[in-house]
């Protein structure tokens, strides 16, 4: 594997150790019917690949995560975990358009010399998983053993299972559904209309839409965590008239955000999620969903906001070998980075049955 310099060809916003990639100098093709002209791909493993090849779990990560997910999804990583690196090959790669080292629109376009900007081309997250595909060709491996996703990393499991049917051996889905709904589509476009009202957003530079994209993840976290939340952690115990704890969070998750992401990338990624649905041009999704056949653990958290339990339903209505689990949390969608221990406990008891 070669160096930072080499092969991202843009600043990524934090360091992060470990990182390899991978460069496709092939054209890449888009679900949109444009192209890319080659491609980088970011990515982490864990462990060793055994001789055989198939001792691989395979991680998709959520929007603005990256690949360490040894990092971000510490609970469920090392000895007796979901993710333990010392019976398995872990790969997490990071996915297309998003600004941790793969190709996004902060890559330099070798067209122009300059950084795509808002000129990047639209990506599906079909689109993600074919990059997916050329790692996983690259990396050599014959079998997963199991592919793990939460939110929109669970939508690219399913999609994988469509796309690599005899790779993927069984499934743990958390957080997703099969289409991405109206309420969903709905908040992207809404988190989009406040990246546009920053004047710097249409800037082709890494600060551009800076305010925007702190706005619309203030915006996001109303979706992410629940009201019983915010009660709970960010009511104030005096009788202020301003500076109120609630308003202090979502400023600061703002500006931790704007610290490791661009604009650019957030607007491409929410516009991927768009894009999701598992039934296209496959006769719906409940056809789509019944052709699967291959053992999934689904796990929804039942105070979950933006992909709610009626969503997994449908997963487990239709995926022909399906086993469906509820955890009952107060952190709403992002239980699944924080119920580690019932995840692991779930996972546990599935894989031990299957």
């Amino acid at each position: 594997m070669s160096s930072m310099s080499v092969f991202s060809s843009y600043e990524i916003p934090v360091q992060i150790e470990g990182i390899q990639f991978f460069q496709s100098n092939n054209s890449f093709d888009l679900e949109s019917e444009t192209s890319l002209p080659n491609i980088t791909i970011a990515y982490h493993t864990y462990g060793t690949l055994n001789a055989n090849k198939d001792n691989v779990i395979w991680v998709c990560h959520a929007l603005t995560a990256n690949s360490a997910v040894a990092n971000w999804w510490s609970g469920c990583f090392g000895k007796g975990k979901m993710f333990d690196p010392e019976d398995y090959f872990i790969v997490c790669a990071n996915i297309l358009g998003s600004n941790y080292g793969t190709t996004c629109p902060r890559s330099i376009n070798p067209k122009t010399g300059k950084a795509y900007g808002m000129d990047f081309p639209l990506i599906s997250l079909r689109d993600m998983v074919k990059a997916h595909q050329l790692l996983l060709e690259h990396l050599q491996i014959r079998k997963i053993a199991y592919c793990v996703g939460g939110s929109c990393g669970g939508h690219q499991v399913l999609e994988m299972a469509l796309l690599l049917p005899d790779v993927i051996q069984s499934m743990v889905l958390l957080v997703c559904g099969a289409k991405e709904s109206p309420w969903a589509i709905a908040s992207h476009e809404a988190q989009r209309m406040a990246l546009e009202t920053d004047p710097t957003f249409y800037d082709n530079t890494n600060k551009a839409g800076w305010k925007g994209l702190r706005a619309a993840r203030a915006m996001a976290l109303l979706l992410y965590r629940t009201q019983p939340t915010y009660k709970h952690l960010q009511e104030d115990t005096d009788e202020r008239l301003d500076n109120f704890s609630a308003s202090s969070y979502v400023n600061y998750q703002g500006l931790k955000l704007e610290r490791r992401f661009y604009a650019h990338a957030y607007w491409t990624l929410s516009k991927a999620l768009d894009t999701y649905d598992l039934g296209r041009g496959r006769g719906g999704v409940e056809t789509a969903l019944s052709t699967i056949n291959i053992p999934a653990l689904i796990i929804s958290m039942d105070t979950d906001l933006l992909i709610p339990p009626s969503e997994q339903k449908i997963l487990a209505d239709f995926l022909p070998l399906s086993t469906y689990k509820v955890i009952n949390t107060p952190y709403g969608h992002d239980g699944f980075l924080i119920e580690t221990d019932q995840i692991n406990q779930l996972f546990a008891q599935w894989s031990s049955q299957i």
